[in-house]
């Protein structure tokens, strides 16, 4: 499942292009499925740790030793500590120890949760030790919008797994395969019948493996609509988590050297608006303009979407609607199907019905087996010698009469072109028939002999000349 939207994600747009439309995971998913807040402080660092102060960052801040310190990093040959090592040196720490051991242990299981939800990165086995700058004054550690960092981590998961080297994803997965499951219950979900809104809507759910191949499953996510998907799910949520105004930001999200834009006009409708032809995406600024970036952040109520560029509300809730113009614009810049038609494997009768014209079906086999008939009884006519005389032979037609060659507009663009091959002028057309070309071209009677070719007819000459090269060769 996760393979397949991956296979739609655009990084110019930061968006799934799927057959309907652009969607994509926005801050009030983050808040809703996760909990987590997306208000606060951006996750900046200026630079990323080396080795030797990935080492210091460790004996200061988990009071480990230095030489501990520096055989983990060298193990990882990474400034970063594998989860496993975090486990086995701070698990044992009780509400008994030293305050200062219990301050590491802390330290330690926030730099290991990190590291293994938000954070994680594509080996899901080690955490950078940067991190451990967050959590310096544990007192702090609310001030930082974690919801927002998280969704700009994933984005840029989701853009690395675009290029074809690449067979990981890395970011918090839980947070993907909850959105897909929000927003297509239909399709892939398994919820949990004893959840309650007041927890958080990850919980909804309960992981199950899809039985479908990858291919099945991109099949039924290249025949989705607009209606098949749920595009406010949390209504109901919003009694015990209203909605935050900060998903209207509409500049850049950042976490530490990762910066991606975070584009709301093509998704208006998953906050309940029309969908309009959106404006071209802009590209985000540098990494090393920090400041500029957290000041912008800092001032979201002076950088959300406006009303005007909003537009106006669906006629009813949750109907997923669009301008008029909007689906040709977007046939234009995207592809609404993955895999092609032809390739396409297991149909069913809906399956087939809903496949656009241009696909293979039962008369471009007849069509095809015209021209092949038709080329066989033309092959057959010249080795017999009866292309002039095909009338006393009465030879059947190759190509019956129901069947003309389709013109270029109507021919389907996967069939090979049908060749119908004219009668002679003598002979009448045989009646139409719904019955198959014979398997047997007949062949003359064997009582009359077919007449002899002319000395220097062509056909003898070309013919003996290459068998004479044959001999030769």
């Amino acid at each position: 499942m996760l393979s397949v939207f991956c296979e739609r994600w655009q990084p110019e747009t930061m968006t799934f292009h799927l057959p309907f439309g652009e969607m994509t995971i926005t801050l009030d998913d983050v808040a809703s499925i996760l909990h987590i807040p997306i208000t606060g402080s951006m996750i900046s660092f200026s630079q990323s740790l080396r080795v030797d102060d990935a080492n210091a960052l460790l004996v200061e801040l988990l009071g480990t030793t230095d030489v501990e310190a520096s055989r983990e990093t060298e193990q990882c040959r990474s400034p970063s500590v594998r989860l496993l090592w975090l486990r086995e040196n701070f698990s044992t720490i009780t509400d008994v120890s030293f305050d200062d051991d219990i301050e590491f242990a802390t330290r330690a299981f926030l730099l290991h949760l990190v590291g293994c939800t938000l954070f994680a990165d594509k080996s899901a086995t080690s955490v950078e030790v940067v991190y451990l700058e967050l959590f310096r004054d544990l007192s702090m550690v609310g001030r930082y919008a974690w919801g927002a960092a998280c969704l700009a981590f994933l984005y840029r998961q989701l853009t690395t797994t675009t290029r074809f080297e690449v067979r990981q994803l890395g970011g918090y997965l839980t947070l993907l395969q909850a959105w897909i499951y929000e927003h297509f219950p239909e399709m892939f979900s398994s919820p949990d019948l004893l959840y309650i809104e007041s927890r958080p809507r990850a919980l909804r759910w309960r992981p199950h493996v899809i039985p479908d191949s990858l291919q099945s499953v991109r099949e039924r996510l290249d025949r989705l609509q607009s209606s098949d998907v749920c595009w406010e799910p949390y209504m109901d949520h919003r009694a015990e988590h209203p909605f935050p105004n900060i998903a209207w930001f509409s500049r850049c999200i950042k976490c530490r050297l990762v910066v991606e834009p975070y584009h709301l006009e093509r998704v208006l409708r998953q906050f309940g608006y029309i969908q309009t032809i959106p404006p071209r995406p802009f590209a985000p600024p540098r990494p090393d303009h920090s400041i500029l970036l957290d000041q912008y952040w800092e001032r979201w109520t002076d950088h959300v979407l406006t009303d005007q560029s909003r537009g106006r509300r669906c006629q009813y809730s949750g109907s997923g609607e669009s301008v008029a113009e909007y689906m040709a614009w977007y046939d234009r810049i995207s592809h609404r199907i993955v895999q092609p038609p032809h390739l396409r494997s297991g149909f069913t009768t809906d399956a087939q019905s809903s496949l656009p014209s241009h696909t293979a079906s039962t008369s471009d086999t007849q069509q095809s087996g015209d021209y092949f008939w038709g080329a066989l009884n033309e092959a057959h006519s010249i080795l017999a010698g009866s292309d002039k005389t095909s009338a006393s032979h009465n030879t059947p037609s190759p190509a019956p009469a129901s069947h003309s060659t389709p013109s270029p507009a109507t021919r389907p663009f996967f069939s090979p072109p049908t060749f119908v091959y004219p009668l002679p002028a003598s002979v009448d057309p045989p009646p139409a028939s719904d019955d198959p070309p014979p398997l047997i071209v007949p062949l003359p009677p064997a009582s009359v002999a077919p007449p002899a070719p002319a000395p220097d007819s062509t056909a003898c000459t070309s013919v003996y000349v290459r068998s004479k090269r044959k001999k030769k060769s």
